[in-house]
């Protein structure tokens, strides 16, 4: 925005303008068209309305935390800053270009060296014609039942935990018939492509893993926060993160991605994208809240492979209709339509590279010593004890 549609927007004069722009809360940059000109940054300006318009009531400003709101906990592993995301001060996506998810997970952990997640040969058994997750959640549940070490919070020790998770957690993932193609050792993202038959798009694993591996204060990552406030084991807190990363509108946003491409091959791009937005609400797999320029996550894996034409077309035709970009989720379903991968390999990348930092926030949440115990504010019907009129 120009100065005078920026000082509009907000109702506020210059000085005001200025006062945000010195404290950090909009950006500025030069015109690259008139250089004598500033631009302010319009996501900036709306996120600012935004607030102003909740008020200052407390019950407000509480209820808004819970929704894309303001922060509630302070952490330093990660963040999204000016539409990038940041692991402990560095670049996310520029550390995806050349990092393993063991290298990330040093880096979100804090460790002197980087983990080495081990293959696990835990015996658990499913029923037959169960989804292939349900190896999974059984899996993680064994762990999850085991009672959390006694004595003093050391990290060092719950990262090693941590690491054993992780490794047992990509193992179930793999599942029994896979697991002597997966291996035992070797970075995790070469295993994977081993064990999926897919070695030529191996560094594409690495990097959509990298990628993966946090991003703020997400539900899955709260849920695991909560669990580790208590004093649950590590176990415990990724069967909590697993539990919330499961919905539709997160980790398992894939589902939806997928059967709306489905629609797109069957009757071709621009109905298959009217007849959803008309039935469905918005389209899955664009447009994101804390990216409102786009996902750098889903642009920088995007750019790494020749995305299949169905997907190139959505989002040529979402681009130019909606002005949306795609999100990570579209990203990793083209990704795993190029490479071939398993059904439910979607789900396990996303998860497997989000448990190392449902970890992360564990641990920190553990070492904090901290209780998460918000407050309901009750809006239900008066009873006994509650003085209200009815």
């Amino acid at each position: 925005m120009t100065q005078e549609e920026a000082c509009h927007a907000l109702g506020v004069r210059k000085q005001t303008l200025y006062a945000y722009v010195s404290r950090g809360r909009i950006e500025v940059r030069w015109d690259p068209e008139h250089p004598s000109r500033k631009l302010y940054s319009g996501s900036d300006i709306a996120a600012l309305r935004k607030k102003r318009d909740l008020g200052r009531a407390h019950k407000n400003i509480a209820a808004s935390t819970m929704a894309w709101g303001e922060p509630i906990i302070n952490t330093r592993i990660s963040t999204i800053a000016r539409g990038r995301l940041y692991y402990r001060g560095h670049d996310a996506v520029e550390l995806a270009n050349r990092a393993t998810l063991e290298e990330v997970a040093q880096c979100l952990w804090e460790t002197d060296a980087a983990p080495v997640f081990p293959t696990s040969h835990d015996d658990v058994s499913v029923p037959v014609g169960a989804p292939p997750r349900a190896r999974v959640y059984a899996s993680i549940a064994l762990a999850a039942a085991q009672p959390p070490s006694g004595g003093a919070v050391v990290a060092a020790r719950l990262n090693d935990e941590a690491a054993r998770l992780v490794g047992r957690f990509a193992s179930a993932f793999v599942g029994p018939d896979n697991i002597g193609a997966f291996g035992e050792s070797g970075a995790l993202h070469a295993r994977l492509a081993r064990a999926w038959r897919c070695e030529a798009q191996a560094d594409l694993l690495r990097r959509a893993l990298a990628l993966l591996a946090d991003q703020e204060l997400t539900t899955s990552a709260f849920a695991a926060r909560v669990a580790a406030s208590t004093g649950a084991s590590l176990g415990s807190c990724m069967l909590a993160g697993l539990a919330a990363f499961a919905g539709p509108l997160h980790g398992d946003a894939a589902l939806r991605v997928q059967a709306l491409l489905g629609h797109v091959r069957e009757m071709g791009v621009a109905v298959a994208a009217e007849r959803w937005l008309k039935s469905n609400g918005p389209l899955p797999g664009f447009g994101h809240e804390l990216y409102p320029q786009g996902d750098p996550r889903a642009a920088d894996l995007l750019a790494a492979f020749d995305v299949p034409d169905d997907v190139h077309a959505l989002i040529d035709y979402v681009h130019v209709s909606r002005g949306l970009a795609p999100t990570i989720d579209i990203a990793l379903t083209a990704l795993a339509s190029y490479s071939r991968l398993p059904e439910d390999a979607v789900f396990a990348i996303f998860a497997i590279g989000r448990s190392v930092g449902w970890m992360a926030h564990a641990i920190e949440q553990m070492t904090s010593g901290t209780l998460l115990r918000p407050r309901a504010n009750y809006i239900g019907p008066a009873g006994a004890g509650n003085h209200q009129e009815y």
